[in-house]
């Protein structure tokens, strides 16, 4: 469904610094940074990609939106979550745990990166 996320970024080496560990705890490489200094994470046929915002203003977080990434199991999600306290992330919503609804039993992180995005990580647990 979706060929990419791109979000916005105010200090672009600090968000290189946070999403390589995060992203890394996945499995992902550091970023490749292009001519225009975006940084980009291509990981299980999927693109992440993080910017200045290139009208020139601030980037802020998006109120009630959510980025979510897969995990294999409920300790990658930890790690994952542990390198983004450890990188400059902030933990939000409820700790990293089970919780069951409409999808099922789901395994869930959640942090706030360093310029406000909420982020997810999520295990299904069928």
């Amino acid at each position: 469904m979706f060929s990419h996320i791109m979000i916005g970024s105010n200090d672009i080496a600090r968000s290189k610094k946070f999403y390589d560990a995060v992203l890394g705890a996945l499995g992902a490489k550091p970023a490749i940074t292009d001519d225009k200094g975006r940084l980009i994470y291509m990981h299980n046929n999927g693109l992440f990609l993080v910017t200045t915002p290139i009208n020139g203003q601030p980037a802020t977080g998006a109120n009630g939106g959510t980025i979510g990434f897969a995990c294999e199991t409920s300790a990658m999600a930890d790690a994952w979550h542990a390198a983004g306290i450890a990188n400059g992330g902030t933990t939000c919503e409820d700790p990293p745990g089970v919780r069951e609804g409409g999808f099922g039993k789901l395994y869930l992180a959640y942090l706030r990166d360093p310029d406000g995005n909420k982020i997810c990580a999520l295990q299904r647990m069928g």
